[in-house]
């Protein structure tokens, strides 16, 4: 069993949560490099912290040793949601210029209102338009401090966050009070453990974590088969989805408590230390992902074919992100309309496309692509805030 390579610091003093939040991929890449190691130890969050970059560790945590580290029982999602499984278009004939990200945003936005909470934009555009910007100000929370302080004229975000919360709560218990159909009638119906579970469970279905991560990824298609040729073959799309959910994850990673002590790669974590897998480091191991930095669909079909449950943007193991397959299902479904119906680039042709990475993962400056349609072309800028 070996010593963790780097080390704690002392408390406060020692932190790294800022540095790591302004730029995670490059803090990760200079201490693999410094401790030629793809775990390390640092604080974070002023909790001494090792961070898994490979494959191997992170299977380790999320699958063979699953039931040794907890989710933290502090963090904003348990904050921000409760107790939960989680938590314990037609033609036109004119140029248009959108946002796309915000686009792809709504389009989620739109799927996972209709069919948790049957409130469809058409039909309810004012409820519609109230749910989404209290999901908007819910989100918030997750990527503020959590502080919640209030004062005449003035509130933190964390603060406003939880405002947002328990109006979503509201509106969601009102769902499941009076609407009997659909999904939402549905989970109203089932003998469920306590009063609460089933409203905490749709405010996770209605958040904004499905849009997000569909608009991430749908920016990250959209922009990586504008610089390649783009093929319609079905299990070709799948190979290429695969590889831009490698390359560009939508989230950075998750975070784990030891419950005890333990090892991960060989190395010794003790009880209460804190425990993160950088899903973006994870997917570029060299180990196991040869050219690692390079866009390769066909690495799938060859030596990486079958190694899908080596990806953990939505996690891994036995507590895995439920909403995975759904937004696989999501993904896929627009990729192939816009497959089907449009060709697209870089326009202009040279652009500066270098990601950002939190809270999502998108690029950092706002790209334009030009989407050509049989008789029409749509001129696309990606937006800058969210």
């Amino acid at each position: 069993m070996s010593k963790l390579p780097g080390n704690a610091g002392v408390s406060l003093l020692g932190d790294k949560s800022l540095e790591f939040y302004r730029d995670p991929v490059s803090f990760c890449q200079q201490r693999i490099e410094k401790h030629r190691s793809r775990m390390f130890l640092c604080r974070l969050m002023n909790r001494p912290t090792a961070f898994i970059c490979s494959v191997q560790g992170m299977r380790e945590l999320l699958c063979e040793k699953s039931s040794l580290f907890l989710k933290d029982p502090t963090d904003l999602m348990t904050n921000m949601y409760g107790d939960t499984i989680v938590t314990t278009n037609g033609k036109h004939s004119h140029t248009y210029k959108m946002s796309v990200y915000t686009v792809f945003k709504s389009l989620g936005t739109e799927l996972v209102l209709g069919l948790f909470l049957n409130v469809r934009a058409e039909k309810q555009p004012e409820l519609f338009q109230e749910i989404s910007q209290l999901c908007t100000q819910h989100w918030h929370g997750l990527i503020s401090a959590p502080v919640n302080v209030k004062v005449p004229m003035w509130s933190s975000g964390f603060s406003i966050a939880l405002d947002a919360r328990n109006k979503l709560m509201d509106i969601i218990k009102d769902k499941l009070e009076n609407d009997k159909e659909g999904f939402v009638g549905s989970l109203g119906s089932l003998p469920l453990p306590d009063s609460s579970s089933a409203a905490q469970h749709l405010l996770l279905f209605i958040s904004a974590l499905i849009p997000k991560a569909l608009a991430s990824l749908l920016t990250s298609f959209t922009l990586a088969l504008a610089r390649c040729q783009a093929a319609e073959d079905p299990d070709y799309l799948c190979r290429v989805l695969l590889e831009v959910q490698r390359l560009w994850p939508p989230f950075i990673g998750g975070r784990r408590i030891a419950d005890q002590d333990s090892t991960l790669m060989g190395f010794h974590v003790p009880k209460d230390f804190g425990v993160i897998y950088i899903s973006h480091a994870v997917h570029r191991d060299p180990e196991v992902f040869q050219e690692p930095d390079a866009f390769l669909p066909e690495r799938w079909s060859g030596r990486n074919e079958g190694h899908e449950h080596f990806l953990c943007s939505f996690g891994n193991g036995p507590r895995s992100c439920i909403g995975a397959k759904l937004t696989n299902v999501f993904l896929k479904e627009v990729c192939v309309y816009l497959l089907n119906n449009f060709d697209w680039c870089l326009d202009p042709p040279v652009q500066n496309l270098e990601y950002k990475w939190l809270p999502v993962s998108r690029p950092a400056n706002p790209p334009t692509v030009t989407f050509t349609q049989r008789d029409h072309t749509l001129s696309v800028y990606f937006c800058e805030g969210f």
